[in-house]
């Protein structure tokens, strides 16, 4: 067997969670909040197929992943995306405030995810340890501790104040309304900065990745925070 095909499956396994209950977050939170066009659409679900971007949920995690694989043998860092879930901003109660809401819902629920991972490593040791290989108890673990990572990489780029991320969802409501228009203007260009910024300009500009920075320095203190307050610090 090739000897990182286990860090894979637990990679991928953690980010398709991930993935799939931040976008059903935002899903749940509409429907809570009187919109239910994602569940008319068939989005309301927590079939991770539902949510799949071709590009954003599998090439771009997959070149990712494989090549880490194939460089250092082991899984370090994660990105990407899914399809978003369909909301109509005007059938929210509160509209401004509600698209806040539902923009948020999806980071607080890979947060809690992350939390929830970080938890469940007390669980794995006292149950499962005495029962299961040691190799089948490292394999959860790292299980768990790709899930803290894949779900606070998620989180923390989702709230990057950029449209259509939730972070810039959350900012157009906080705006004042004459700063707030022209900025969701903005928003059928904002994939492409997105892109820009974290494929393009850390290889156009030697050593300026101002996102990857961002996102590498805050994840590790993350990650720390995490397995702190579960106890694993």
């Amino acid at each position: 067997m090739i000897a990182w095909l286990p860090e894979l499956v637990a990679a991928v396994l953690a980010a398709v969670l991930a993935i799939t209950l931040h976008e059903a977050a935002h899903g749940y939170a509409a429907l809570a909040l009187g919109d239910d066009t994602a569940r008319q659409q068939g989005r309301l679900s927590l079939n991770p197929i539902r949510h799949v971007d071709p590009v954003g949920t599998l090439l771009v995690p997959g070149i990712l992943l494989v090549g880490q694989l194939l460089t250092i043998g082991r899984v370090e860092g994660m990105f990407g995306w899914a399809k978003p879930v369909p909301v109509a901003i005007w059938r929210l109660r509160w509209p401004r405030q509600g698209m806040m809401l539902v923009a948020a819902a999806g980071p607080a629920m890979n947060f809690g995810l992350a939390l929830l991972a970080g938890g469940l490593i007390h669980v794995a040791e006292a149950l499962l340890a005495p029962w299961l290989s040691a190799d089948s108890v490292e394999g959860v673990y790292r299980f768990l501790l790709l899930s803290i990572l894949a779900n606070l990489v998620l989180g923390l780029f989702n709230l990057l104040p950029i449209l259509p991320l939730d972070g810039g969802r959350i900012l157009a409501g906080l705006l004042p309304r004459p700063l707030a228009l022209p900025f969701m203007r903005l928003e059928p260009f904002g994939i492409l900065l997105v892109l820009g910024l974290v494929f393009v300009l850390p290889r156009v500009a030697d050593g300026v990745d101002p996102v990857g920075w961002v996102l590498s320095n805050v994840v590790l203190r993350g990650f720390g925070l995490v397995l702190w307050l579960t106890g694993n610090g």
